[in-house]
C-alpha cells in the first residue's frame, strides 16, 4: 500500500490517465455523429494511448535527474501495451457482449504508446542537452531527485 501511495504521489497525472482509460474501456460509448467517420474508434485509441504515454514520460523525466531509457521504456511503453492487451481480453470475455475486444484496437493502442514514447524520449533528450553542464556543477537543479 505504501508503494502505491508513493507512485500516486510521484506520478499523479499518469495514474489519472490510466484510471480514465480503464473506466472508458468498460463504459458503453454513446452514439455520436462521429460514428460514421472511418476508423474514428482507432484514432481515438491512438490519441488516448499517445497522450497517456506522453504524460507518463513527462512525469518520469520530471522525476528523475538521470534518465534510464530502458526503465522509461518499460514503464511508459511496455506496461501500457500490456494493460491494453488485458483490457481487450476482458472486453472480449467479461462484458457479456456489451464491448468487444479487437486486435485492431490493440494495434492502435500500441501505435499510440509508441508515438508517446517517441515524444517522451525527444523531451528527455532535449532536457539532457539543457542540463549538459550539470556534471561539471554549472547552474544545476539540486533538488534531491534521483
Amino acid at each position: 500500500m505504501k508503494k502505491a501511495l508513493q507512485i500516486l504521489r510521484h506520478y499523479p497525472l499518469s495514474c489519472l490517465c490510466v484510471v480514465t482509460i480503464w473506466i472508458l474501456c468498460f463504459c458503453t460509448p454513446p452514439s455520436t455523429p462521429l460514428d460514421n467517420v472511418a476508423y474514428m474508434d482507432k484514432w481515438t485509441h491512438i490519441v488516448m494511448y499517445m497522450g497517456t504515454c506522453t504524460v507518463m514520460c513527462v512525469e518520469y523525466v520530471r522525476r528523475h535527474r538521470r534518465i534510464n531509457y530502458l526503465c522509461m521504456a518499460l514503464w511508459t511503453w511496455l506496461a501500457p501495451i500490456a494493460m491494453s492487451g488485458v483490457i481487450e481480453l476482458l472486453q472480449a470475455y467479461c462484458t457479456g457482449g456489451r464491448r468487444s475486444g479487437e486486435w485492431l484496437d490493440f494495434a492502435a493502442n500500441s501505435t499510440g504508446a509508441t508515438l508517446g514514447l517517441a515524444i517522451g524520449i525527444a523531451l528527455a533528450v532535449c532536457r539532457a542537452k539543457g542540463n549538459k553542464g550539470c556534471d561539471a556543477g554549472e547552474n544545476c537543479r539540486n533538488d534531491g531527485r534521483q
